[in-house]
């Protein structure tokens, strides 16, 4: 079928291509919105009948004036180019085929999308259902064209994202032309029918429309999922030591590997290409009749990416330090990692059989960033250890074993297991492999485990050795197949006794994920700093702070530390010298912070990586405009001051008694003013005997925004009515005053 595109259709009529398309909406056929649009043999025809019906009666329109006249054939030419318009009546229109009432009927089923009557009316009335739907259509149009918001007044849904403009539509019970219509024109928000709408937007189309909107949140908390298995806390008699779980961290090629490589008497260093670290493994030493579990990662970017999942594995850090080279730039980033995840730090000084080794500088050094070891006074254990002469290795697991006792590490081996997975990969013979380590309960061979988006039987379970066993306890590492699909690193796992449930779950999470993604983590920003200790979730801002230079970091560090309050408090997560890094990005993820750098740059790809982990990062080149913006910031969070202003005083002359309403006042204002959303005091004999709100204020029977001094008035009270002659009734609103760090 042969197709005209609107701004031929428009060229051919000597019209604008906006007046077709304007003609299309007013009969149905709404999916024309573009010059571009193109429509076929039988809308072409309607769209031309329609302009040669409006054309007719210009015909017999009053003579041309005849100034016009004489100007002769200067405006006949453009007058020629219009034959809708022109001098030659309807010369084209009346050309045209006509269109056939039972084509025209047809045609013009779309307008169904307004409520018209439909179809079979127009049949029973034969030839005249043209020029009656044609009347008809107006009126609708007029009706539709406001937002039906009384009939949303008082609407409360609660919706869950991802909500598109076809669900929001459905929801609302409004046309979705409608809403994409508002967006466009009162927003400038161009839409689609599928499109994805921001929580904001939708909570503010709602609010115009008159509903109430609240948003459900996608993610399943970790309690809803112990309460939805029926996982109780366990009894305190029940509870037994569990082993430690440790984490090698530190500069690369300081030695971690290696050292881990001599405490478990294997050789995984000697496999790793180039001797760098490439996978996560674990783990389990026996020493004494008791265990260490010693999680290997690649570097403290792992470690601190389960922490931004919301997984804790870790309970102590080992920081390895090589004597010869002291401490690094990711010696420092290391241990801020370990300070950000809140757990204990033991320092390992490996290489101290070098020759240029120099174990009491690296304390110096340490000691700098608050390490002190515990023979100079400090709380940190130092141990000096090598990977070749084996020195200092039993010392290490007994100062491991030592903080565990410190920190009273317990768990119930009767509970059903739980824990958190280090890693996944999928095995050519034996599907779906997960390393994971239990930190409560027992997990045993044949048990149900829910993960994620993941959930099946455990099939198979092999130690840190490759030896199959049955069942692992309380920090145990194992390495399960079963699962029915890849689960994320640092994804928590349940054993469950229902299977149907967990795919239940399982599948209920894949499905949002996919509609929506991973969920956007919304972290805390100089702007949204004050909604978020509003909402309890911040109670210190934290910075990661890098510079250009030493001298600068340490400016800038004492000024920030020096705006802290009792109130709000500034914390410096990490500050070091360069560029902004991957690792501070995913330190800020982890830990909530916001990133200053001053006179660097992120490195390449970095500020992709922070938009999309939802991390602020702020450049400046003038430190006043650091101390600024984050001066403003915490002001922002400071509780503001509430001062009560007096508007007026009104005294009750008579009380009426009024049906449906209960009492109302008839009053005189005495001072000052009344206003009808002011906060109101009802004070009889010197004693407030209610505070609440008015809920009419009237002069005659006219609702009324004020009333001033001298004049009289009707005053309802809302939830009010014990009023009486000679009562005062005080006004009042309450101001809040924006307070600054210097109070």
């Amino acid at each position: 079928m042969v197709k005209i595109r609107i701004s031929s259709l428009a060229k051919e009529l000597g019209i604008k291509s906006g007046l077709v398309i304007e003609k299309c909406h007013e009969h149905g056929l709404g999916h024309i919105n573009h010059h571009a649009n193109a429509v076929d043999e039988q809308e072409a025809a309607l769209i031309r009948s329609l302009f040669a019906a409006k054309a007719t009666p210009e015909v017999t329109a009053p003579p041309i004036p005849p100034k016009e006249v004489e100007r002769g054939p200067q405006v006949l030419p453009p007058e020629e180019k219009k034959p809708v318009v022109g001098v030659k009546p309807s010369v084209k229109p009346t050309m045209e085929v006509p269109v056939p009432e039972k084509v025209l009927s047809k045609l013009i089923r779309p307008t169904k999308l307004i409520e018209i009557p439909r179809r079979p009316a127009f049949r029973r009335r034969g030839r005249e259902a043209g020029p009656r739907w044609k009347k008809e259509v107006k009126r609708p149009t007029k009706e539709i064209a406001p937002t039906p918001r009384p009939s949303l007044k008082g609407l409360k849904l609660v919706l869950e994202p991802p909500i598109t403009v076809k669900d929001l539509s459905s929801e609302l019970g409004v046309k979705a032309s409608t809403i994409i219509t508002k967006l466009l024109m009162e927003h400038n928000i161009h839409a689609t029918m599928n499109q994805t709408l921001d929580e904001d937007v939708v909570a503010l189309l709602g609010m115009e429309l008159g509903a109430e909107i609240e948003f459900k949140k996608v993610k399943v908390s970790e309690e809803a999922v112990e309460k939805e298995f029926e996982m109780l806390p366990a009894k305190p008699e029940e509870l037994v030591p569990r082993p430690p779980i440790v984490t090698f961290m530190g500069h690369v090629d300081h030695g971690k590997t290696s050292l881990l490589d001599v405490i478990r008497k294997t050789s995984v260093a000697a496999g790793e290409v180039g001797g760098i670290t490439q996978h996560i493994g674990a783990s389990r030493v026996e020493t004494n009749g008791r265990a260490v579990v010693f999680l290997d990662t690649p570097g403290h970017e792992a470690f601190t990416q389960m922490r931004a999942r919301g997984s804790q594995v870790t309970d102590v850090a080992v920081l390895v330090v090589a004597a010869d080279d002291g401490v690094m730039p990711q010696t420092e980033e290391a241990l801020n990692h370990a300070r950000a995840a809140g757990v204990p730090v033991v320092v390992a000084v490996n290489k101290i059989d070098k020759p240029g080794a120099n174990p009491q500088r690296v304390k110096q050094q340490l000691a700098k960033l608050g390490l002190v070891p515990e023979e100079w006074g400090g709380k940190t254990q130092f141990v000096e250890t090598s990977a070749m002469t084996k020195q200092g290795l039993d010392e290490l697991l007994e100062r491991l074993l030592l903080e565990a006792e410190i920190l009273e590490l317990k768990a119930n081996p009767k509970n059903p297991a739980k824990g958190v997975v280090l890693d996944a990969r999928l095995h050519e013979g034996r599907g779906v492999v997960a390393t994971i380590i239990v930190q409560d309960g027992t997990l045993r061979l044949g048990d149900i485990i829910f993960c994620g988006q993941a959930f099946g039987r455990i099939r198979a379970m092999y130690n840190d050795r490759g030896k199959e066993v049955r069942e692992a306890g309380p920090s145990y590492p194992v390495s399960v197949s079963g699962l029915s699909t890849v689960p994320e690193a640092g994804e928590k796992f349940y054993v469950v006794r229902d299977i149907q449930k967990a795919k239940e779950i399982a599948t209920e999470r894949q499905k949002k994920f996919r509609e929506a993604g991973l969920q956007e983590r919304r972290h805390v920003t100089l702007e949204n700093l004050y909604n978020k200790i509003e909402e309890g979730k911040v109670k210190e801002l934290k910075v990661i702070l890098k510079a250009d230079v030493k001298g600068s970091v340490e400016v800038l560090d004492k000024m920030l530390e020096e705006l802290s309050t009792e109130e709000v408090k500034v914390r410096i997560l990490h500050s070091g010298v360069g560029g902004i890094t991957e690792s501070d990005v995913i330190l800020a993820d982890a830990s909530d912070a916001v990133i200053i750098g001053f006179y660097v740059t992120p490195e390449e790809g970095i500020s992709g990586l922070a938009e999309e982990r939802g991390v602020e990062i702020r450049l400046y080149q003038v430190i006043y405009d650091v101390s600024r913006d984050i001066k403003a910031a915490m002001e922002g969070m400071l509780e503001p001051e509430r001062k009560e202003v007096l508007l007026g005083h009104a005294e009750i002359k008579q009380v009426f008694k009024v049906s449906k309403m209960g009492n109302v006042a008839g009053c005189f204002v005495k001072t000052g003013k009344i206003l009808r959303n002011a906060l109101i005091r009802v004070v009889r004999e010197g004693n407030v005997i209610h505070e609440g709100k008015l809920a009419s204020l009237r002069i005659v029977k006219d609702d009324v925004k004020e009333v001033r001094q001298g004049l009289e008035c009707g005053m309802k009270v809302a939830g009010f009515d014990d009023l009486k002659v000679g009562d005062i009734i005080e006004a009042y609103e309450v101001q809040q005053i924006a307070r600054t760090l210097s109070g």
